[in-house]
């Protein structure tokens, strides 16, 4: 089964089964429904998060066939030459749908010729023809193109929709996580529904039996142990210098990746600040938790320092941006400690 065989298994197929993009959704079925269509999309936001497919459905609901539709891979058709032949191509009547559409994904790569050659048709189309153009950095899009665009931004997926989304499919092969691993994978997935069944699909291949485990997720994916994020934070809440340290020197002998460990240990700290600061959220974020990060939550509170770790999270905001550039990855970390515990 290859990497993405899951995704593609569940990628939706009607505006109904898309999750996470109702506004977007909800004024193209409109915008069919009334007729009310312009001859050139641009769907921007973050990698994984539904505008290729989308771009399909809509190609779908205003009846257009496979025949009719066109999907180009920017980023491998870049030049000039190619979008002159793009623009030879769309003077061609559609074989039998009313319209031809052509989804091009990856548009910001297209190099400044190309996007000139581009803007010309777009500037006077054939009435027969419908451009999407997909892209992760509308930035990179030249200004011309995008006032030529009706524009909609895709939103990243929350890690509670990406829960629900891993749990789910889960689920339908056969599989049952618990929340933790849910959340665990929904991290990993870093707002990208691509990302995170993928990273299900790994799992899945590799597990030895029906129910996966938080340990088998941290052991498959690289994914540094919860219980050691959670010890970490409780050794700085305690304000043991020489706990903390050690707890890093035990990551370096685990191989762990640092940027994944300090960003588990930011999200779990950010938590537990709104659920003192924020009374409100306790119920939310308590529901969202697992029976592990709940019991981590419950012991944080005993703890000197449990309720006064916002320097900390300030420190390591800065910290992570460190992290890249440094030949040892785990000075910047064991620098930050030493500042915020002397």
């Amino acid at each position: 089964m290859s990497e993405l065989a899951l995704y593609r298994k569940y990628r939706p197929s009607k505006f109904s089964e898309v999750i996470g993009q109702d506004q977007v959704t909800s004024v193209l079925a409109e915008s069919i429904k009334h007729d009310n269509l312009v001859h050139a999309y641009l769907f921007s936001g973050p990698r994984g998060t539904g505008k290729t497919s989308v771009a399909r459905i809509f190609a779908k609901a205003l009846g257009t066939s496979d025949n009719d539709l066109i999907e180009i891979d920017g980023a491998s058709n870049r030049g000039i030459d190619e979008i002159r032949a793009l623009r030879d191509a769309v003077r061609t009547l559609p074989f039998e749908s009313r319209y031809k559409v052509y989804i091009i994904d990856e548009v910001h790569m297209l190099t400044k010729d190309a996007f000139n050659a581009l803007l010309k048709t777009l500037e006077e189309p054939p009435a027969h023809v419908i451009f999407i153009l997909a892209t992760t950095e509308q930035h990179k899009v030249i200004e011309t193109i995008v006032s030529r665009c009706q524009s909609y931004v895709f939103k990243k997926p929350t890690i509670e929709i990406l829960k629900k989304v891993a749990k789910d499919i889960a689920k339908e092969e056969g599989f049952t996580v618990s929340d933790d691993v849910a959340d665990l994978l929904a991290f990993m997935g870093d707002g990208s529904f691509r990302d995170t069944i993928g990273i299900l699909q790994k799992i899945i291949g590799s597990s030895a039996d029906k129910k996966i485990a938080l340990e088998e997720v941290e052991r498959i994916t690289g994914a540094p142990a919860m219980r050691l994020v959670y010890d970490f934070i409780l050794a700085l809440a305690d304000g043991n210098l020489d706990q903390t340290l050690s707890l890093i020197d035990k990551g370096v002998e685990s191989s762990i990746d640092f940027k994944i460990f300090l960003k588990l240990v930011m999200r779990e700290i950010r938590l537990a600040l709104l659920l003192v600061m924020a009374p409100s959220l306790e119920n939310k974020i308590m529901n969202e938790a697992g029976e592990k990060e709940t019991d981590f939550f419950n012991t944080l509170k005993t703890k000197p320092q449990g309720k006064n770790l916002a320097p900390a999270l300030r420190e390591f905001l800065d910290t992570y941006l460190q992290l890249s550039g440094s030949y040892l990855p785990q000075v910047p970390l064991e620098l930050a400690v030493i500042k915020i515990l002397q």
